[in-house]
């Protein structure tokens, strides 16, 4: 029997297959789930903001930023087994959830910035992103699966998906 390890906000999780792993709520912030297909360890990070170089704490939650986040959640999964060489990723999340009068407001952007510092972090680890379902204007719900790779993305007064 098969468990989905639950992700909070801010936080990730490794998962080795049959299990997946879930993450609720993906407004601005990114769902990153990650896969070895060979040994089928995988791992989903929810991070909520682009680059943690701008906060000064040694308290600092490294998994609510794409740059840390992304970084530690390839190290865990290369404790359990995984190679980085055979990882791919999917994303999910990055919308703009709120319009803000002027339109330049660093606020309203930040799901781009989570989105784009994602693939920054990504294409530095030479980690190929295989789907996305990011941007536009609603939150997402995922499920993640090591073993098949399949990324279901649920969204209210949508149907679900599977990138």
């Amino acid at each position: 029997m098969s468990e989905i390890v639950k992700v909070g906000m801010a936080d990730l999780k490794t998962c080795v297959s049959p299990n997946g792993a879930t993450t609720l709520g993906l407004g601005s912030c990114v769902g990153i789930a990650i896969r070895d297909p060979i040994t089928k360890i995988g791992g989903l990070a929810h991070i909520m903001l682009p680059d943690s170089k701008a906060i000064r704490n040694s308290q600092m939650n490294v998994a609510k930023f794409a740059d840390t986040g992304i970084e530690e959640l390839v190290k865990q999964m290369e404790r359990l087994g995984a190679k980085r060489a055979r990882m791919v990723a999917k994303i999910a999340g990055g919308a703009t959830m709120f319009a803000f009068q002027g339109g330049n407001s660093s606020i309203g952007q930040v799901g781009d910035r989570n989105v784009e510092a994602t693939k920054t972090k990504l294409r530095e680890l030479k980690i190929p992103i295989l789907a996305q379902d990011t941007g536009a204007n609603y939150g997402r719900t995922v499920i993640f699966y090591p073993e098949t790779g399949d990324f279901h993305i649920r969204a209210v007064g949508r149907p679900e998906s599977i990138i």
